[in-house]
């Protein structure tokens, strides 16, 4: 004689059907699981490239880039190489995307800035020490994140050199902007500044590299100061002191230009 069903059997048999009647009756609820196991998974993944995100900024600053690899990285962060490649091509991709993080927090910053109601009619010291500042602000809130992004970033390969490439190009025509507008408004003399520029922008990098190989080597604002005094310079504007708000001083109107009692 055959035994009969189990409460177990039982109960699992009701559980099925009751699940195939609700999905019948509302087609949507499947979606909706599959909508949650997506938003899930990619919690998941999104956590994951975190997590070798921060892996690889600790172990960039205190090993450098070319002493770190992807296994060291994969196993600190305990992660598999396989999931590594799932969110890079490779190492330079990995960073690549930090440096992208500091690059686009600078330029975010400097146009924000730039956006005020206030800077519409300001004259070109005042906008040029106030972007300049809002920039060195955003790309020195994490220094570690900063010695990667101007130290650990030289000469890491042929990708990292065209991703660094493109991004000095975006400012070149960011600050030839800036220039324009300052020989617009009879602030700087005409001519072109493009080599100048570049100039400038690599001077930046340079100093702002200085600073974070050593952060307590000297104040970030004596490192701003230099910053502006230099971005300053070369439109051919007045050096002198400007408040850290950007305003012009005692003497300076908003265009930026020197009055009889300023000289």
């Amino acid at each position: 004689m055959d035994p009969g069903p189990n409460s177990a059997d039982t109960t699992s048999a009701s559980s099925a059907r009751t699940r195939a009647k609700e999905t019948r009756t509302d087609p949507n609820r499947t979606d909706r699981a599959r909508a949650e196991q997506d938003r899930t998974g990619q919690d998941r993944r999104a956590a994951r490239r975190e997590r070798l995100l921060m892996t690889a900024t600790d172990l960039f600053t205190t090993r450098g880039y070319p002493a770190t690899s992807i296994e060291r990285i994969c196993a600190t962060a305990h992660v598999s190489i396989r999931a590594f490649y799932e969110e890079f091509e490779g190492r330079e991709a990995l960073l690549i995307a930090l440096h992208n993080d500091v690059a686009r927090a600078g330029m975010e910053a400097a146009l924000t800035v730039l956006s005020d109601p206030g800077m519409e009619s300001a004259g070109a010291r005042a906008r040029i020490s106030a972007l300049t500042r809002s920039y060195l602000d955003a790309v020195t809130t994490e220094p570690a994140a900063t010695r990667i992004a101007f130290v650990e970033v030289v000469g890491a390969g042929r990708a990292v050199e065209e991703h660094r490439l493109l991004w000095r190009s975006l400012w070149s025509d960011f600050l030839s902007g800036e220039a324009e507008r300052a020989v617009e408004r009879g602030e700087a003399v005409p001519r072109d500044y493009s080599l100048a520029i570049m100039a400038l922008i690599g001077a930046i990098n340079e100093l702002v590299a200085h600073w974070a190989r050593d952060t307590t080597a000297f104040p970030r604002e004596l490192l701003a100061e230099e910053l502006v005094h230099h971005a300053l310079a070369t439109l051919g504007l007045p050096t002198g002191d400007i408040p850290a708000d950007g305003l012009p001083t005692e003497g300076l109107p908003a265009d930026g230009l020197p009055t009889d009692e300023g000289k």
